[in-house]
């Protein structure tokens, strides 16, 4: 992997960082925290006039067929202006239709997509929220040309603004672990679905999602009946890799609030940048944000090249976890009591990355995955699974 960028890279990354100091100021972020669907409709059109819903998704649907490490760095983007605009969940969703779905289903569906005409969202996350395929208990009964999907999903982002949903559901009746899951196209608007706006740490619209009796056609099964899984993993490690972009993001704009802060918030006469603790600080914070967009990028560079990938998503990820975090924590620390004001603009960062950290698998979980790759036990390696007890003799 060539870890710096290129000419075409750099720029996607000055455009995109441009338009979003231009069209999305904090004035902006602040206001879709009280709006009720949480998500700017004029920069979701202004975007689609970018292309960046359609980044990855094939030329024969409209799209511009580029890789991962694109879409990765516009989310990076997308993180540093903390923009109020669905594009994680939508891109998480359509590119599990693009690389999945039949051809039918893009050509119905990814156009509308490309065009920012169709918002898309996804759920995985019931009572248990692991992501393993033990923690899905949805139902999805068979009726002639239809599914009924019957259950509860928690934390589905962007539902309120979806026009589309990506459901994961047990279609085999008593089945467990990864066999008898199937994943479905869901209209968002269809009977029988009722959702809760669930209260979240970066005031953004996630709901609790309720299915009783929801029938969808059966043409709208991504892949084969019962054997959705490996689908599903590889949507979910996607997801992942393009969320810890975002916590890059975001967290490296917060740091450089806080350096900057330290040159000129002065005490005892001179700058606090002066003093060494403060610099030592600045020193983490720089060292820790780097260290999450190598491993982030790393894993996007494998995933675009079809390489295994597990492990680089989850070191990622637990990385980001813990050290985007604490680099915010930090921030706070420097600006003393100002960080932790609402008029001030820092906690906008701070309250983000701090959710994001506790999306798509804690630092735990993902450790407990690269635990067993590193182990190198047989069968299929998951989000959650628990250590075997001869490896924790």
């Amino acid at each position: 992997m060539d870890v710096l960028l290129n000419d075409d890279e750099n720029l996607v990354v000055d455009s995109a960082r441009e338009f979003l100091t231009n069209e999305c100021p904090p004035k902006l972020v602040r206001a879709m925290e009280a709006d009720e669907v949480g998500c700017s409709k004029e920069l979701w059109a202004k975007v689609a006039e970018l292309g960046w819903q359609g980044m990855c998704l094939p030329e024969k649907v409209g799209g511009s067929n580029m890789s991962l490490v694109f879409l990765g760095l516009v989310m990076r983007e997308v993180g540093r202006a903390i923009a109020p605009i669905p594009l994680h969940s939508t891109a998480v969703a359509t590119l599990a239709v693009a690389r999945d779905g039949s051809a039918a289903q893009q050509e119905k569906y990814l156009p509308d997509v490309v065009a920012g005409k169709s918002v898309w969202t996804w759920a995985f996350t019931e009572k248990d929220p692991r992501f393993i395929p033990d923690a899905v208990q949805m139902s999805a009964k068979a009726d002639g040309d239809n599914f009924i999907l019957d259950g509860t999903k928690l934390f589905v982002d962007n539902f309120l603004a979806a026009d589309y949903c990506l459901v994961v559901a047990r279609s085999t009746a008593g089945s467990k672990g990864d066999k008898g899951l199937s994943l479905f196209i869901v209209d968002a608007k269809s009977a029988g679905i009722s959702h809760n706006v669930l209260i979240t740490l970066a005031k953004d619209k996630q709901c609790e999602v309720v299915f009783k009796g929801v029938k969808v056609p059966k043409a709208n099964v991504i892949g084969t009946v019962g054997e959705a899984w490996p689908i599903v993993e590889r949507m979910l490690d996607r997801g992942t890799a393009l969320l810890c972009a975002q916590m890059v993001g975001a967290a490296r704009k917060d740091i450089e609030m806080a350096i900057e802060y330290a040159k000129f918030r002065t005490a005892f006469g001179q700058p606090i940048g002066a003093f060494q603790s403060v610099q030592h600080n600045c020193a983490d914070m720089q060292m820790w944000v780097d260290g999450g967009e190598m491993l982030t990028f790393e894993a996007l560079w494998r995933l675009d090249q079809g390489l295994p990938a597990k492990m680089e998503v989850s070191q990622a990820k637990s990385f980001c976890n813990e050290k985007c975090e604490a680099a915010v924590r930090q921030s706070q620390s420097i600006h003393g009591g100002i960080g932790f004001m609402m008029e001030f603009d820092l906690q906008l960062w701070f309250r983000r990355v701090s959710a994001w950290s506790m999306r798509l698998g804690t630092a735990f979980e993902h450790r407990a995955r690269i635990a067993h790759l590193l182990i190198d036990f047989p069968g299929e390696v998951t989000l959650g699974r628990p250590l075997p007890a001869a490896a924790t003799a």
